[in-house]
């Protein structure tokens, strides 16, 4: 019987089919069926009504936040927020599916560090890759997804910036974070 080399993959945002070649790429000489196990975060509904409301500064502008909460349907921006996020899962594994990679997923409701730390443990994880976009100001001071996996799980860590070649995010020094 030959074992699975099982990845877990932590996402910010849907992969496009060039990410997911590109991820898929990493693995082409390990001999074990490769898995990747893919986790997408729920979007957060209550931080994307926040953003929407702009800044409290603008009183002038928009009305207090109690009387603009009072126009919100919180359970329709919570159902868009799963739907977006289920969306986004389907493409993401659409992408590497078609790379030629075996993918399952899903959407996670848990803090993001906590619920790759579960599923790297639940399956065995060899190795995590963590694909976001640049956060310049958390990974300054050691506080993005990569940083704070790198404490919390026992297995190498990578960071890809999602939408940028491998050429692209070691020319900029960014990217590939450690491994």
């Amino acid at each position: 019987m030959t074992e699975t080399y099982n990845v877990v993959l932590l996402v910010e945002q849907a992969l496009t089919s060039a990410d997911a070649v590109q991820v898929h790429s990493l693995h082409e000489d390990i001999e074990e069926p490769v898995a990747y196990h893919v986790l997408l975060p729920l979007e957060d509904a209550a931080a994307r009504i926040e953003a929407s409301m702009g800044s409290l500064s603008a009183g002038e502008v928009i009305p207090s936040p109690t009387l603009a909460m009072s126009d919100v349907d919180l359970e329709a921006v919570r159902r868009d927020c799963e739907e977006r996020s289920d969306s986004e899962l389907a493409q993401t594994l659409a992408a590497l599916r078609a790379s030629g990679a075996t993918a399952t997923g899903q959407v996670v409701g848990a803090p993001p560090i906590e619920a790759l730390a579960a599923k790297v443990a639940e399956v065995d994880g060899r190795e995590a890759i963590i694909l976001t976009r640049s956060h310049v100001v958390a990974e300054f001071f050691h506080l993005d997804w990569t940083s704070r996996a790198r404490r919390k799980i026992g297995v190498p860590v990578l960071h890809l910036l999602e939408h940028e070649n491998f050429d692209e995010q070691a020319g900029s020094g960014e990217g590939v974070t450690g491994l």
